[in-house]
């Protein structure tokens, strides 16, 4: 290929700086928006981990990511709000990490812990979001945000539908921005012992003591009494409230008590907390000494207001779970502005797929796990590039030559489709096809592409020495539904013409009817006709898998039902209550409903399958004879479907 006039790394510069055995990465024309980034790999030949429990043990990827890979950043600086009730720049943040995310629990939306999977960053023009409160977000054009009409791009060009693009007015879904935290220095530290000093009763959570200790015996060695300055400055009041908080102060059930103080010490506590402006009352303890409690009123937002302004040691992991996310007026877009300069931006995976960004719900990319394992990092293969191993075939042709190599069965297209595409551009697949088959490897292809019709002469020939399977994703048969929710894939029609094409060469062939959409497209009728098309294709065999909802995806899917098919909502509320997948009574349901149909098709497993029926097998041709077909189809490990 003579892409040389499309190159974006002249004078220097390369889009993912760093990227090991990078060669070039160009643009072009036919890719809009995304930068293709060709590297010399040392290797293509993955091992699967035997934990995986998929029925091959080799992968082979000449591709990483794909032109609708997720790409959400956010500046480094971020505050990222931690299971603790305390925040962490985003930039410092690392995997495994307790952090706060959100799951929607009826038909609202909560705080739960979750933890960080995957953290990395990227180099991408910058924008500045501020809310009319002053809240002030630094994010990449394709970052998204909860808002309360659902997920929003920050800019324009992120996404084919601009109705999904942030706009002034727009209210995000949060408390607003964290206040700042204190510095640390001597006059917090004085002014936290002094708390301590005026707080009812000692204290007896270790890590108060530990912080005391440290205050008293670090490098400063602050010395006791602690005097009141004539004029206290912030940070003395800021570590003041700590220290009174952390005696017995608490947060819980929706309530913060800063603690009790006695009736000397009550107007620097009055003076301390007016200086942040937060509004409490004022309750009597029940003591005859002349006790008071201190309660902030005013809902999460000041509480956690709190919380960061004075730092206490004294914190509770995990006490916002199951705390109602609310929007408001004060959250409303007021700007959104290009910086006009590229900017390190970071980005982090989550179990929940999203996290608590600077008080509002951010969005992340859900890296799968497979990923990792199967030799594909999270960060290049969530960002808005394409790596290309453009000299695949020869270092697999040379792994292959290995006198270790045991020819065991190969799979292609679990994680990233290697007919997407770019391969008509890149035409990897047939230098592939004849390492594998040279070496005497068994393999199989997983695809979505109409691509892979190109190279059927040749895979029609390397079947006779080495034994091929084919599988074909097809979900739908409604041209128009398909439309909506496929766009940028072949038709239906199209895959089933691929399928027929690769039957007619002579080659084996399964199809994956994925995903089956509960109440949309589960009717005995529909899967009839889907079957008997398939059937009329020649393909050797078919299995049937329901919708799997992962976080990103499941926002996504959830807006898209509520605008076209309303009715459905309570049903899929009931039927994903628990997670990414189905219920497994659904899922029952389905393999009970499919299993004739299978039969009647003569599409069912001629091998025994799982027992369970909520788990569907990998259908005929899909996989070569050594492979281990009484493992299930598992969606979490299958990217492509």
């Amino acid at each position: 290929m003579r892409w040389e006039s499309q190159r974006v790394d002249h004078d220097g510069q390369q889009t993912l700086p760093g990227l090991p055995g990078l060669v070039r990465s160009v643009r072009t024309p036919e890719f809009n928006g995304v930068v293709f980034h060709e590297v010399r790999a040392k290797s293509v030949l993955n091992k699967v981990p035997g934990p995986s429990r998929m029925p091959f043990s080799w992968t082979v990827n000449p591709y990483r990511g794909c032109s609708h890979a997720c790409r959400y950043c956010l500046a480094g600086d971020t505050p990222i709000l931690m299971a603790d009730g305390r925040t962490r720049p985003l930039s410092e943040l690392r995997v495994g990490d307790r952090i706060y995310g959100t799951e929607r629990a009826g038909n609202r939306r909560r705080y739960v812990t979750t933890r960080v999977l995957a953290h990395w960053t990227t180099h991408k023009p910058a924008f500045r979001v501020t809310l009319r409160d002053g809240t002030q977000l630094i994010a990449s054009g394709d970052h998204r945000f909860l808002t309360d009409r659902g997920w929003r791009h920050v800019a324009a060009g992120a996404c084919a539908d601009e109705r999904r693009v942030l706009v002034p007015g727009d209210r995000l879904v949060g408390t607003g921005h964290f206040a700042t935290p204190p510095k640390g220095g001597v006059d917090y530290q004085c002014g936290y012992l002094a708390g301590i000093a005026a707080g009812h009763g000692e204290p007896v959570d270790p890590r108060v003591l530990e912080r005391a200790r440290e205050f008293l015996t670090g490098e400063e060695s602050i010395s006791l009494p602690i005097r009141r300055p004539d004029v206290p400055s912030e940070e003395w009041h800021k570590g003041y409230l700590a220290g009174v908080f952390d005696v017995d102060g608490d947060f819980s059930r929706g309530h913060l008590r800063v603690g009790r103080t006695g009736r000397s010490v009550l107007p620097e506590v009055v003076t301390a907390l007016r200086r942040f402006d937060f509004a409490y009352v004022v309750e009597e303890a029940g003591h005859r000494s002349g006790v008071c409690r201190f309660r902030l009123t005013g809902g999460l937002g000041e509480h956690l207001r709190f919380l960061h302004t004075t730092d206490p040691a004294h914190t509770t992991t995990d006490e916002l779970n199951g705390v109602a996310l609310r929007s408001a007026s004060h959250l409303a877009v007021a700007t959104i502005e290009p910086l006009g300069l590229d900017l390190t931006l970071y980005d982090i995976t989550t179990g929940t797929g999203d996290f608590i960004a600077n008080g509002v719900v951010s969005h992340n990319c859900f890296a799968r796990r497979s990923h990792e394992y199967l030799d594909l990092d999270a960060g290049q293969d969530f960002d808005s590039q394409i790596i290309v191993k453009v000299n695949a075939p020869e270092v697999l042709a040379a792994q292959l030559r290995s006198p270790r190599w045991t020819r065991e069965p190969v799979a292609m297209g679990t994680n990233t489709d290697p007919y997407q595409r770019a391969e008509g551009r890149y035409r990897l697949m047939p230098g592939i096809i004849r390492a594998l088959a040279d070496s005497g490897t068994p393999f199989s292809i997983l695809t979505k592409g109409t691509v892979l019709s190109r190279d059927l002469p040749l895979l029609s020939a390397v079947s006779q020495d080495v034994e091929v399977g084919v599988g074909v994703s097809i979900a739908l048969v409604d041209r128009e539904l398909q439309r909506n929710l496929e766009p940028g894939t072949a038709s239906p029609q199209a895959r089933l013409d691929l399928v027929r094409r690769i039957v007619d060469a002579g080659l084996p062939c399964g199809v994956f009817v994925a995903p089956v959409l509960p109440g949309l497209t589960d009717s005995t009728e529909q899967l009839d006709a889907l079957l008997a098309a398939i059937a009329e294709t020649g393909a050797n065999g078919a299995t049937v898998i329901p919708l799997h909802l992962r976080p990103g995806a499941r926002e996504w899917f959830a807006q898209w039902l509520a605008r076209e098919h309303p009715g459905l909502v309570p049903k899929y509320r009931r039927l994903y209550a628990k997670g990414s997948n189905a219920d497994v009574r659904y899922r029952r349901w389905l393999g009970t409903r499919v299993g004739p149909l299978l039969r009647k098709h003569g599409l069912a497993p001629k091998s025994p399958g799982p027992e369970d029926k909520a788990e569907p097998a990998w259908p005929e041709g899909s996989l070569t004879e050594a492979a281990n077909k009484t493992e299930p189809v598992r969606q979490e490990q299958l990217a492509l479907l």
